[in-house]
């Protein structure tokens, strides 16, 4: 883990009392049985949609450039169940930290373990290639309970607090947390033929960065992913999960990805990136609209998120 962190009681101060009255609540909500526990989050989802217009009109800007034939009525519904899938990931990151393993198991399905098996056998380390769905923290905690120990990857937040929150509720899911620029620890975990979860879908424009389209939409994404591969000689396996209408949790670990990684870097990342869109058909609510997936691209390209008025 990484040396410069700080434990939670170092940020008792009265500036972090607000954060922490927020976490005591979503504690709270955590007791709840599932069902009231996730409707209050829908609740949070909707006032956030009504109040969030510069983030509804982000949600909005994606959906448009990314579904262009649903007709706007839809893509404005979309963009509400959307934020209602934001407000119940929050309820569960806190069920992922809190609950109790037999309430989670109760809940959630896996298919595909045999094909993590089959990666394991190789004796190579594995990539569990992730992506940022509204589910991502509960699933991960599942995947503790039916998987061997894993890394997990992540991304400081700007707060240093937030971030020691969100990692320490990570914890609760990996055996070791690593930030997302410590590749060389992470190439040495795969070498020594452990699981790592990596979710490298969101906007990028640092070294590796390049243009790939995205639901046909130019974007900007890291080819880490094939390097960290060939790096650490591991083999990739795409993981995804979903909440489903009866609030169950369904995740989906694929066969490994075929030549991956090869010589060329955007063409490997090419094939996650169709893998993720073919599963994000299958719940598009739940993948995070809310960010903004086609920033940072080159001057030669248009600025997607230039006016955002009409859609606030």
């Amino acid at each position: 883990m990484s040396a410069e962190r700080k434990p939670l009681y170092h940020f008792w101060s009265p500036r972090y009392w607000p954060v922490w009255f927020g976490f005591a609540l979503l504690r709270i909500v955590c007791l709840l049985p599932n069902a009231p526990a996730l409707a209050i989050g829908r609740v949070i989802g909707r006032l956030a949609h009504r109040i969030g217009s510069k983030r509804r009109a982000i949600v909005r800007r994606n959906l448009e450039l990314c579904f262009p034939d649903l007709p706007p009525e839809k893509r404005n519904a979309l963009a509400r169940r959307h934020f209602e899938a934001l407000g119940m990931s929050l309820i569960e990151t806190g069920l992922a930290r809190w609950a109790k393993d037999d309430r989670l198991t109760s809940i959630t399905s896996i298919d595909g373990l045999e094909h993590l098996q089959a990666a394991l056998d190789t004796g190579n380390g594995v990539i569990l290639l992730g992506a940022h769905f509204t589910t991502l923290e509960i699933s991960g905690r599942v995947m503790r309970l039916k998987c061997p120990p894993f890394d997990a990857v992540y991304r400081r937040n700007r707060s240093e607090f937030i971030t020691e929150l969100l990692r320490t509720g990570r914890e609760r899911s990996a055996d070791t947390t690593i930030e997302k620029r410590e590749i060389k620890t992470m190439v040495r975990s795969l070498r020594n033929g452990r699981i790592v979860w990596y979710a490298p879908d969101q906007s990028y424009r640092g070294k590796g960065a390049q243009v790939v389209r995205f639901f046909g939409v130019p974007t900007m994404h890291t080819t880490a992913t094939s390097t960290l591969a060939r790096l650490g000689k591991a083999v990739v396996l795409p993981y995804f999960s979903r909440r489903s209408d009866d609030g169950r949790y369904e995740i989906t670990i694929f066969p490994a990805l075929p030549e991956f990684p090869s010589d060329d870097p955007v063409a490997d990342t090419e094939k996650y990136v169709e893998a993720l869109e073919a599963f994000i058909r299958t719940c598009p609510d739940q993948y995070y609209w809310i960010h903004r997936k086609f920033k940072d691209l080159p001057e030669n390209y248009p600025d997607y998120y230039a006016e955002l008025d009409a859609l606030k």
